[in-house]
């Protein structure tokens, strides 16, 4: 854990569609890796958070009929930026992804730290 032993609340930033032609199947290999990571935050002493556990229930709720309508494209994206708010840093991973990414810019532009890897967590 951190030197202060406070939890850190870490926003997991990794590809959702980008790469998949929206397929499901590799669309839940994005998730179970983001997941994955997050278990690995958890277990090493902090509180993990994916845009997709805030966005996903919030989109199906408001009736979108699929990836990337009209709701989808309000609530997707929109959600994990208001989520950064939130968050002490934010870990990038994976592959390439306008979304991830615009997570890294945007938590720049508000001085967040940013991480690629747990090992990163004991540096700072």
């Amino acid at each position: 854990m951190d030197k202060s032993n406070t939890p850190l609340m870490i926003l997991v930033a990794g590809p959702y569609r980008s790469g998949t032609n929206d397929d499901p199947v590799l669309i839940q290999q994005n998730v179970d890796n983001m997941n994955e990571m997050a278990l690995q935050i958890y277990q090493s002493g902090h509180l993990p958070v994916l845009g997709e556990w805030f966005a996903l229930p919030l989109i199906e709720t408001a009736g979108s009929k699929g990836m990337g309508d009209d709701i989808w494209n309000e609530l997707f994206h929109p959600v994990a930026i208001r989520l950064i708010s939130k968050c002490d840093v934010i870990m990038r991973i994976g592959g390439p992804s306008n979304g991830a990414d615009e997570m890294v810019r945007i938590g720049r532009e508000n001085d967040k730290r940013i991480i690629h890897t747990l090992e990163e967590l004991s540096e700072g």
